[in-house]
């Protein structure tokens, strides 16, 4: 059986559509590649931060919750301070921020270097732990924002852009050739 002359214009156009696709993909995918494997892993990590205290330490229980009983922010910062330099000999070191969680009656201090955490007891002061926050250094691999602020930017923009273009082509490579089967027959 053979096919009439506008089925072989539509196959001839749709196998040189799919002939550029295949190639966008191929050369795409091996640009991405990296970035993708690189996001795929650290997303994955980042997925079981709060299940594997080696990404990030586990959150601990301080003795009240009442906010009222808490000693002042200005004092725990100052606790936090002279707890990581005892502990790492690191004098000095800025804060970044300070989490208060008062359902677990603690405050979280973190660190602008180094990515440590000190948790106090809100309502004595006492330290509860020391440890550094992989999951951090590993959300910045993650975003792009470990090298600066304009690369994630553009990184983010570019990997995302890609991933759309990587999976309209597949779709594509996907729908032609059953398109050009169905149009043969």
């Amino acid at each position: 059986m053979s096919t009439n002359p506008t089925s072989k214009k539509s196959i001839s156009r749709l196998a040189g559509m799919l002939r550029n696709y295949r190639v966008y993909h191929r050369y795409l995918g091996l640009c991405l590649g990296l970035f993708l494997l690189i996001s795929s892993i650290t997303g994955l990590l980042l997925g079981w931060k709060k299940n594997v205290d080696l990404l990030q330490p586990p959150t601990q229980d301080g003795l009240t919750t009442d906010l009222t009983q808490w000693i002042p922010l200005a004092d725990m910062a100052s606790v936090a301070t002279a707890a990581l330099d005892s502990a790492q000999g690191m004098p000095d070191v800025p804060i970044d921020r300070l989490e208060a969680r008062p359902d677990k009656g603690i405050v979280k201090v973190l660190f602008a270097e180094g990515y440590w955490e000190v948790q106090l007891d809100g309502g004595t002061g006492k330290v509860l732990s020391v440890a550094q926050r992989h999951s951090d250094w590993i959300e910045h691999l993650h975003d792009g924002s470990i090298i600066s602020d304009g690369f994630k930017l553009v990184s983010m923009n570019v990997l995302g852009l890609g991933l759309l273009v990587l999976t309209l082509t597949g779709v594509s490579l996907w729908f032609f050739p059953k398109q050009i089967r169905k149009l043969k027959k």
